[in-house]
């Protein structure tokens, strides 16, 4: 069985966190979000891993995973000339997928539950496809599946009016027989090929489409909300499964509030106040009296003149000064490389 991971796409609702990069690569508790896809797909049993890339920052997806080596599988690199539809992205692996079953899972995705059991089963199964669904709290942001009976009988793209609550994750376990459903396939308002569409194509053909469900946590990380969302809830599940605390730095910061990660040779004020649900990536410094709370800081990074931060991404070698006077709250979504004098 072959993978697929989307890697492609513009981010702009990320912006200005994307200006000089893919989403997919951002950090979430440290570790960019594609890489648990990636690991996700490795711990089903699957190595061979089709990335599906194009646009701004392709050159750094390959840099970042080379031939997968360092990853444990073995990769893949297909070009998407520009954004023309998840559809389309599948149908350029079809020489790729070699007539195997195969998985695709959109690099934007964070799902906690392992997804073997999920791959075990559809390899068992004679399903055209196999789709994962999630309820949701606001259906007409995603793709919705009709469940009655037990069997999915309709899947619309982002309807106005929901008649269901189940999302269609970015995580699709597929035969070959998508490549000809997606080859008829009409563009979408959007001028795209849309999964949804070719799904629903499909189960108008043979009626032959199965579901698991994610009861756990699973998030489409498309704003800023989301990926702040996501970073807590990885850190949460992290210091909840931890078989052990950094007591040395427990000992030297007592002002330190779980959950939290922080990276190689940062350096931080004992006074300040770090956490929770803060990560911190690399040679990142953190001077005295800052405050920080619920955010992502990113390599690089130097905070000082007493900033009290929450609910902000900081994206790399950005640097910001403060008014220690000045204890409000501050909240930032700032691209590489900004400075900031307040």
């Amino acid at each position: 069985m072959k993978g697929i991971v989307l890697h492609g796409g513009h981010g702009t609702r990320l912006r200005p966190l994307t200006h000089t990069g893919p989403k997919q690569l951002l950090p979430i508790a440290n570790k960019p979000m594609s890489q648990y896809c990636i690991e996700s797909i490795r711990e089903a049993g699957i190595t061979d891993i089709a990335i599906i890339i194009g646009g701004l920052g392709a050159n750094k997806v390959r840099d970042y995973y080379g031939n997968g080596k360092n990853f444990g599988v073995n990769i893949t690199y297909i070009e998407q000339d520009e954004p023309r539809g998840i559809a389309h992205a599948i149908r350029l692996c079809k020489e790729f997928v070699n007539n195997e079953k195969f998985l695709v899972f959109l690099g934007d995705n964070i799902i906690q539950k392992p997804i073997a059991d999920f791959v075990e089963s559809f390899n068992k199964s004679d399903y055209d496809a196999t789709v994962l669904l999630c309820e949701v709290d606001n259906p007409s942001r995603f793709g919705i599946a009709d469940v009655e009976n037990e069997k999915i009988v309709k899947i619309t793209e982002k309807p106005k009016k929901p008649t269901s609550n189940l999302a269609v994750t970015g995580i699709y376990l597929l035969t070959p027989l998508i490549f000809e459903v997606i080859d008829d396939l009409k563009p979408s308002w959007r001028n795209e090929l849309e999964i949804t569409d070719a799904l629903d194509n499909l189960l108008k053909q043979n009626d032959n489409i199965g579901y698991e469900t994610i009861t756990d946590y699973w998030k489409d990380t498309g704003t800023p909300e989301d990926i702040l969302n996501a970073n807590r809830q990885v850190l949460e599940h992290i210091w909840e499964h931890a078989s052990f605390r950094d007591e040395d730095i427990s000992a030297r910061h007592r002002t330190w509030i779980e959950p939290f990660k922080i990276g190689k040779n940062c350096k931080i004020d004992e006074s300040a106040r770090i956490g929770p649900n803060v990560s911190m990536g690399d040679d990142t410094i953190i001077s005295s009296d800052v405050v920080i709370e619920n955010s992502i800081i990113m390599s690089g990074c130097k905070i000082d003149g007493g900033l009290n931060i929450k609910d902000s991404i900081i994206s790399a070698n950005c640097r910001l000064h403060g008014d220690n006077k000045d204890k409000t709250k501050k909240i930032f979504l700032l691209g590489e490389g900004t400075k900031i004098t307040l």
